[in-house]
């Protein structure tokens, strides 16, 4: 059972490894437990010195095509899913030990993370979870696309898209931390693209490791995937999923009501940086839920 009002962290090593959906390179990464008020750190066992990053705002480099996060000349790549998984789970301390610099992208989710975390087990810390509470509504806009937090009793998100193709179209999905079911409603849900974006991603040596085995790829008709969508609304719980990925480089949880629309990497960036801003508007203190 999640414990979301002290730190977690994971009770043993966990070791995974894939390819990394635009290097095509092979990835192999460990996570192991870390002490109370470490957070999320990423170490690159490949380089000098093996430098540790942490997976906070401030270290992002990147996020035209996946969230990077870097520092002194090292990045980690692609690593949205993972941190969905952490935060789904409500996992706060952990150190994630991989050999390059992208995080593989296994099946296009974030399934076999949290499975494989899950099977090892989480361990209540000693020390409290503390939380971003929402006091005042903060809000970003580009055109016609929008996040916007306001005050609530716990966390929520709520997140729409709109996609003009037959196949997608307009879909919302709402996640509530209360009912405690990342695994079953949002962490299998596939990263998503269409035959000719990842075309065009190729032909600029990205996409290197994409394939039907980790995106769900659609034609102008049809999802060329045998046995189809997970989910009904598959596409939408992908978008939640990376929010979720997103909002967690704040560096702790946040209790109030997120709500997106058309939003992505770049936009949830921005976002954060307004919500950082905007001290008025949150305070912190310890978990209550």
């Amino acid at each position: 059972m999640n414990n979301f009002y002290n730190q977690q962290t994971i009770a043993g090593k966990v070791s995974l490894s894939g390819t990394g959906v635009h290097s095509g390179k092979k990835t192999s990464l460990t996570i192991r437990p870390a002490k109370e008020n470490h957070g999320i750190k990423f170490r690159r066992l490949d380089l000098p010195g093996t430098p540790d990053i942490p997976a906070l705002f401030k270290q992002v480099v990147d996020t035209s095509l996946a969230t990077v996060i870097g520092d002194k000349g090292a990045i980690v790549s692609t690593i949205e899913h993972l941190m969905a998984s952490f935060a789904g789970l409500g996992i706060d301390n952990a150190l994630v030990e991989v050999d390059d610099y992208e995080i593989p992208i296994m099946d296009g989710s974030a399934r076999e993370f949290t499975r494989a975390i899950t099977n090892v087990g989480l361990v209540a810390q000693d020390r409290p979870k503390h939380l971003f509470i929402v006091n005042e509504p903060i809000e970003i806009r580009q055109a016609d696309k929008w996040v916007r937090v306001e005050p609530e009793s716990c966390f929520r998100i709520s997140c729409t898209i709109d996609f003009n193709h037959p196949l997608i179209g307009l879909q919302k999905i709402v996640y509530d931390k209360a009912e405690n079911n990342f695994e079953q409603k949002i962490c299998g849900a596939r990263t998503f693209g269409f035959v000719k974006d990842l075309e065009l991603l190729k032909k600029f040596s990205l996409g290197k490791g994409g394939s039907l085995d980790n995106a769900i790829v659609i034609d102008n008709d049809k999802i060329l995937n045998k046995g189809g969508l997970r989910y009904p609304d598959e596409f939408v719980r992908h978008k939640l999923l990376d929010c979720l990925g997103d909002f967690s480089l704040l560096g702790m949880p946040i209790q109030g009501h997120i709500i997106t629309h058309k939003s992505g990497h770049h936009l949830n960036h921005l976002f954060i940086k307004k919500f950082l801003d905007e001290k008025q508007a949150w305070e912190t203190g310890p978990a209550k839920c």
